[in-house]
């Protein structure tokens, strides 16, 4: 008899993801990889001497499954002094082994087989297999440039007696946009008479420009005790590889994503744990010369896409610039992407690949979290070829 198995299809179904893609594609052009989302910049020296002297003289066992004492206890000092958000370590505070891991803890946790989940889309790519594979049924959002918003209509079409969770993305990626305080408001208006819960991931909740500011779901009047938040330690600091996930809710909510949690990942390292403890009790001065840095790398590479030709699209936050290439005659970024990295060396990823149905196909996105030199040839390569690419 023949050995055969039938992998799980939720999983086995799925494509290459685009970021993995378009890397191999860089390394094997030799190309400027500004596709996948992480920076130059090695993070704050002392936030790493923090977990190198803590695998070395602290304790290296299994901490508690919800988190560190000492880590919890931080999160809710940092939330409440940067985002005015009284939370309960005890309670409400939840450490996971990244983001990724918050979320999949949280939608498996709440949502359950004929559960309808509202996506707004680009959006990115864990959220659909996750809501696939908890048995629920997603309800697609499509969000459009350059503003990437929505209006009560796209709301009420949406959200309905069906509706279990809401998941926003803010600031989003891959967009850079940075949604108000009128936009959640709204929100949890249309929410209100449903007994919906909303899973808001705030993974750039630092990183945004400009004067914006970011409101924080649970800072919402009516969405407090029916969200879920969730952070990164790995984006606050530059430090992606860390995976240590933040998330704070009513104990109701934590106590079910927690449950989830004890049977995915269970508990994180205990030395990033006590770095990270540490990073988010550094003063002001830290959180606002990482946004100025930021800002001005995000202003000296949009500069250098315009004079090279590109029509750049706000960017309110996160490590991303958007371009237009409708003005430039092109209709299909995955195209124009594959041309880029293979002819001109340098490396995008196009943001219909952050849809599912109906996807904007003229919008092609970068990281910008790079050093001067990087970008400067980054540029100067785009500069050569975008008149052969738009050809």
């Amino acid at each position: 008899m023949t050995f055969t198995f039938t992998p799980n299809p939720v999983f086995s179904g799925l494509p290459t993801t685009i970021f993995e893609e378009m890397s191999q594609l860089a390394r094997h052009h030799q190309a400027i990889n500004l596709g996948q989302g992480f920076p130059d910049d090695p993070g704050p020296e002392d936030v790493r001497r923090k977990a190198a002297e803590a695998v070395i003289d602290g304790n290296n066992q299994y901490p508690s499954m919800m988190g560190t004492p000492e880590l919890r206890a931080a999160i809710a000092a940092h939330y409440g002094r940067h985002h005015g958000v009284a939370l309960d370590p005890d309670k409400e505070v939840l450490v996971t082994s990244g983001a990724t891991e918050a979320l999949a803890a949280s939608i498996l946790g709440l949502v359950s087989p004929g559960d309808e989940v509202v996506v707004f889309e680009p959006a990115y790519d864990a959220y659909l297999p996750l809501i696939r594979q908890a048995g629920g049924v997603p309800r697609i959002v499509r969000l459009t440039p350059p503003h990437w918003r929505f209006d009560e209509a796209l709301l009420e079409a949406a959200i309905g007696p069906k509706t279990r969770v809401v998941i926003i993305n803010n600031p989003i990626n891959p967009a850079g946009a940075v949604w108000p305080r009128e936009d959640l408001d709204l929100l949890a208006r249309v929410i209100a008479p449903t007994s919906a819960v909303v899973v808001a991931d705030e993974v750039w909740e630092h990183v945004v420009f400009d004067g914006h500011a970011h409101v924080p779901v649970l800072a919402v009047e009516g969405l407090r005790e029916r969200s879920v938040k969730i952070g990164s330690a790995g984006k606050i600091f530059a430090l992606t590889g860390w995976k240590v996930g933040l998330v704070a809710a009513a104990p109701p909510l934590l106590r079910a994503v927690a449950k989830t949690h004890q049977f995915l990942a269970f508990t994180t390292a205990p030395n990033l744990q006590a770095a990270v403890a540490y990073g988010l009790g550094k003063d002001d001065a830290y959180f606002a010369g990482m946004r100025a840095r930021l800002q001005a790398q995000r202003d000296y590479f949009s500069k250098g896409l315009v004079d090279a030709g590109f029509s750049v699209l706000p960017s309110q936050g996160t490590y991303f610039v958007c371009v237009d290439l409708a003005p430039l005659g092109l209709a299909d970024d995955a195209a124009f992407c594959r041309r880029l990295v293979a002819e001109a060396r340098v490396a995008a990823v196009p943001v219909s690949a952050f849809y599912s149905v109906n996807a904007v196909t003229t919008v092609a996105r970068f990281c910008f979290a790079k050093n001067e030199a990087t970008l400067d040839e980054a540029i100067a390569r785009l500069s050569k070829a975008v008149s052969l690419l738009a050809a």
